[in-house]
């Protein structure tokens, strides 16, 4: 079962986030091949809302489709912060795991406002969020993957749902020019990262 592509704007503020990750750690593949599989089983997600945009294919970069999604501001918010937007709309190919509104509320106010005000926590979030590479779900397998940030976030699956770390994939495969989207329900955060502390 294939999770549904929603959130479609979501994907360009994620792309941007990840585009200016990787130019710092572009070609870190050593574990990303444990999540890609000719034959991994794909998702459900049987969200009941219809959230934004349902387009599954876009002409824009990641960035605009982000932009131009009502429910992805904190995430632009958070991209201009971190001085992303610009890298956002490099070439790629990226996959970007892109958190929504809702996914940025489960963030305590206080964090969330210490993130915003720490560029370079910040960047290190967002960069958490991204892959370098265009990898559909199809293509996506249990195991560890290396983020454009550096570090590894771990691909698992229960009850035919797929998650990057604590949080599920709500939507895959929405397509932007320069890489693909997967919308998620959570903030990741980088193992080696203490919000609290900022």
């Amino acid at each position: 079962m294939r999770i549904r592509a929603r959130h479609a704007l979501l994907a360009p503020v994620t792309a941007a986030l990840l585009l200016a990750a990787c130019s710092s750690d572009s070609n870190d593949s050593s574990n990303t091949s444990a999540t890609v599989a000719t034959s991994a089983p794909t998702t459900s997600a049987s969200a009941g809302s219809e959230s934004p945009s349902s387009a599954a294919m876009s002409t824009g970069t990641i960035v605009d489709v982000a932009a131009s999604n009502p429910e992805f501001t904190t995430l632009v918010t958070a991209v201009k912060a971190a001085g992303l937007a610009e890298t956002l709309a490099g070439p790629g190919p990226f996959t970007v795991f892109a958190p929504t509104n809702e996914a940025f509320a489960k963030v305590p106010n206080d964090v969330l406002d210490k993130l915003l005000a720490n560029k370079e926590a910040l960047t290190k979030v967002l960069t958490y969020h991204a892959l370098p590479g265009a990898v559909e779900a199809a293509d996506v397998k249990p195991g560890n993957v290396t983020t454009v940030e550096g570090s590894t976030a771990a691909i698992s699956e229960a009850d035919g749902k797929l998650k990057i770390n604590d949080a599920t994939i709500i939507a895959t495969d929405v397509m932007a020019s320069n890489g693909v989207i997967h919308v998620i329900d959570a903030v990741l955060i980088p193992p080696d990262l203490d919000v609290n502390s900022l």
